[in-house]
């Protein structure tokens, strides 16, 4: 692990910077007001944050180089923190160390053990500030809800926004131009006979051809607190919104550490490339349809970056059953769990039955 002093300084000043002029409480990003705000009297921090111009400029690193060999100095968080485990379902949870965390943000179990870090984690060098506050992500919430068909009645009153939580989640983006060289046997349809006797067929012929793909910034999650389908539904986030890293940007909100490393991350981002230029290969060849599709393809220019991205999550108890809503936290894109009433879908089915009976009794 490197060594710890060099980074005395700089920490006991970046908390320093946080401190609220008023009171010297801990100010928190506030995205309403765009800015560092004490939660207890209200007064703005005047500490300076990275923001975005014309001139920012995002790093983006060779991703064969970085996967040869990652420093120590590449690690940290850059701020003072405390990493804990959820014994329930195993997100890691990096808090600032004055922020003590009774309940798991993602599952919402009291079951949290300190983690001790054989390596401090690869270092965030950008992020996307959360722009949606929380009294707009409970009313989005309770619109999401309202949205739900057949959904229980008391819905809204259980399954309170109350909880709702932001978390800053880790991810890992891509970026590689492709070319890409094919070879299939195109199909084509034909037809012979008539009426009933009508059949269709296919001509078989030999196809090849080339085609080049830029990937920007394709996403990989690295968090295992939420679930990746669910993530996938409220992506994207808008890359051309990231800023340079900057911890006031956290400061007050739980961040999840990544549990998907860089080298399991870009096996996957790989894979996903591939699926991708194999469809746009597929999409090129002519005819009616296809067969015995061969991809040969190459990638240069690969960079990544690590950044962090805003979500608000609600984890609720309705009867037995645990569920969790997730939303974009600069989009405000939601998806989510929910219950059902099987009155109401036992309703709808015997309507759908009756409709059909009288059809059935008017032919």
């Amino acid at each position: 692990m490197a060594d710890d002093a060099p980074h005395a300084e700089p920490v006991a000043t970046a908390r320093e910077a946080y401190r609220c002029p008023a009171c010297g409480a801990d100010a928190r990003w506030n995205p309403a007001k765009h800015a560092l705000v004490c939660p207890y009297c209200g007064v703005e921090s005047p500490a300076p944050l990275q923001v975005r111009t014309d001139a920012t400029v995002i790093v983006e690193h060779d991703l064969v180089e970085a996967l040869r060999n990652i420093p120590d100095a590449a690690r940290g968080w850059k701020a003072e923190k405390i990493t804990v485990r959820c014994q329930s379902c195993q997100a890691l949870s990096v808090f600032d160390p004055a922020k003590v965390a009774q309940r798991c943000e993602f599952c919402g179990s009291a079951q949290l053990v300190p983690y001790e870090e054989t390596k401090e984690a690869f270092s965030p060098e950008s992020l996307l500030p959360l722009r949606i506050s929380e009294s707009q992500a409970r009313d989005l919430i309770r619109a999401w809800y309202s949205q739900q068909w057949l959904a229980p009645n008391a819905l809204n009153r259980k399954a309170l926004t109350d909880q709702v939580r932001a978390i800053y989640l880790p991810y890992w983006t891509f970026n590689a131009k492709t070319s890409a060289r094919w070879t299939a046997e195109a199909g084509t349809y034909y037809y012979t006979g008539a009426g009933k006797e009508r059949e269709r067929h296919v001509r078989w012929t030999p196809a090849s051809g080339a085609l080049t793909h830029v990937f920007d910034n394709e996403l990989v999650a690295a968090s295992t607190g939420i679930n990746a389908s669910r993530l996938k539904q409220v992506e994207p986030f808008p890359a051309d919104g990231l800023i340079p890293y900057d911890p006031g940007y956290l400061a007050g909100w739980t961040v999840e550490r990544y549990q998907i490393d860089l080298a399991a991350a870009a096996e996957r981002s790989h894979e996903e490339m591939e699926a991708a230029l194999r469809q746009l290969c597929a999409s090129a060849i002519p005819g009616d349809t296809y067969q015995n599709l061969q991809v040969q393809s190459n990638y240069t220019d690969q960079t990544f970056k690590h950044i962090l991205a805003p979500v608000w999550v609600l984890t609720y108890d309705y009867g037995s059953s645990h569920y969790q809503v997730v939303m974009n936290g600069v989009t405000g894109r939601i998806s989510g769990e929910r219950p059902w009433s099987w009155i109401k879908v036992s309703l709808v089915v015997l309507l759908v039955l009756i409709v059909i009976y009288l059809i059935n009794l008017n032919n």
